[in-house]
């Protein structure tokens, strides 16, 4: 189950608190949305998508007290993480890559990406279900065609096929075609 903004942001407030359970759950649902923010921009280096998972999370620990609960939790999290990954780059002498829309949608107004999100999630809920899971597992949780198709149990041709088939019907509806 992926969490939320308000779940995430929750955690986050009940673990300033001083709840130290939310502050592990909080941690622990960050985990496979780090992973998958670093695999989609960190090509072929599945050591150093684990070192920034983990020193993103060490910076959101060390750092939780600059958190302003009155503010989104994923403008704040994504920044760190961002960071981390030009640190990252920065050090191994490698070229920043070109933010996508996605990134500056992320990092910079949060807010209107927490939105999109919803519209997303509203979007996909309109596709069979193979087709909104192959998307989400593909494009939203960054798995290989690979993975995705062995986390379904179908084969790698089926997911190629359904997120075809279900980026052209978002596509459509999005221009306002059935």
């Amino acid at each position: 189950m992926r969490a939320n903004e308000d779940q995430l942001r929750n955690w986050m407030i009940g673990g300033l608190r001083g709840d130290a359970g939310d502050h592990a759950a909080l941690l622990a649902a960050l985990v496979p949305m780090l992973q998958a923010f670093y695999r989609r921009r960190v090509r072929n280096a599945a050591e150093d998508v684990e070192d920034l998972v983990q020193e993103t999370l060490i910076a959101v620990h060390t750092r939780r007290a600059t958190y302003d609960p009155d503010r989104p939790f994923g403008v704040w999290l994504f920044a760190i993480a961002r960071y981390k990954m030009i640190d990252h780059f920065r050090r191994h002498r490698q070229s920043c890559p070109i933010e996508d829309v996605e990134d500056i949608l992320m990092t910079e107004c949060f807010e209107a990406s927490s939105l999109a999100r919803l519209d997303v999630d509203r979007l996909l809920d309109t596709l069979p279900p193979k087709q909104a899971g192959a998307i989400r597992s593909t494009h939203l949780d960054g798995l290989s065609v690979s993975e995705a198709a062995s986390t379904a149990g179908i084969g790698e041709s089926d997911v190629k096929v359904s997120v075809h088939r279900g980026m052209k019907a978002l596509a459509a509806r999005v221009r306002g075609e059935r």
